[in-house]
């Protein structure tokens, strides 16, 4: 069978899963604080038909080999972490990030979960949560007679309460070495994995490396809605190219099976 019916398959298969990782961008285009996803390629095993260097005679040899490949597969979609636009929504429990850093999230289950989604509320107690519900980690709680609460580019929570000005608590922020390797769990969170290294606790702001926090903003998408329409065209046309190729080494094996002696 011929070698070329496989590469091009697996060339389709590539593109199909390029495709998709395409899709899941703009389908995220209004989510907030999501971070373009990008499909990397890798190329496959190699049949080697002559080795480069091989001798061809006694005193000379070979100086380049024969070479087949067979096609091509997606190794890795990594996160890109630039920062999106922000939005300005003067909502007092808005937090955006400007700079390095994630929020970090309390699951139920007792493990720490990482978002840069700062679209933040106050539950029934009076804590600040995410939109599933789940703490912000430290816990901030708001007094429910608060007539103000203002959040410090440093994380510092105040509320004035009957005249009184009182500290809350403090957001803190989180980065790692590597966050291309953080696992994504869904709902604009982030799990920890040993590819994206300890975490490293600081104060917004202050702490090298750390962004700082801005109130009443949110960090919009970075998905550039161009770019992702051009990367699909270019996957659709490689995907037809690669089926043009399936379809010409059909042909060239039909002519095979009908020649005669």
């Amino acid at each position: 069978m011929m070698r070329a019916l496989y590469t091009a398959a697996s060339g389709m298969k590539a593109q199909q899963l390029n495709l998709d990782v395409t899709s899941n961008n703009l389908a995220n285009v209004n989510t907030s604080g999501f971070k373009t996803f990008r499909a990397e390629f890798q190329d496959l095993h190699y049949q080697m038909l002559r080795q480069p260097g091989s001798q061809t005679t006694t005193n000379t040899i070979a100086p380049e080999g024969t070479q087949i490949g067979m096609g091509s597969t997606v190794v890795g979609t990594p996160r890109f972490f630039v920062q999106g636009d922000f939005q300005l929504t003067e909502n007092p429990f808005d937090l955006a990030i400007q700079g390095d850093g994630f929020f970090r999230i309390a699951q139920p289950d007792g493990t720490y979960a990482y978002t840069r989604d700062g679209a933040f509320k106050v539950d029934a107690n009076g804590q600040l949560v995410n939109k599933e519900g789940f703490l912000v980690d430290p816990n901030i709680t708001v007094d429910p007679s608060a007539s103000n609460v203002t959040i410090g580019s440093d994380g510092t929570v105040t509320q004035t309460v009957n005249g009184n000005t009182t500290v809350a608590g403090q957001i803190q922020l989180v980065r790692f070495v590597n966050p291309v390797g953080l696992e994504t769990i869904g709902r604009n969170l982030y799990r920890a994995t040993p590819a994206a290294g300890t975490e490293i606790v600081g104060v917004a702001g202050t702490d090298a490396g750390f962004g700082s926090i801005s109130q009443g903003m949110l960090e919009q998408s970075n998905v550039r809605v161009a770019d992702e329409m051009i990367r699909m065209i270019v996957s659709m046309r490689a995907y037809e190219a690669n089926s043009k190729a399936i379809q010409t080494a059909d042909e060239m094996l039909q002519i095979a099976n009908n020649s005669k002696r």
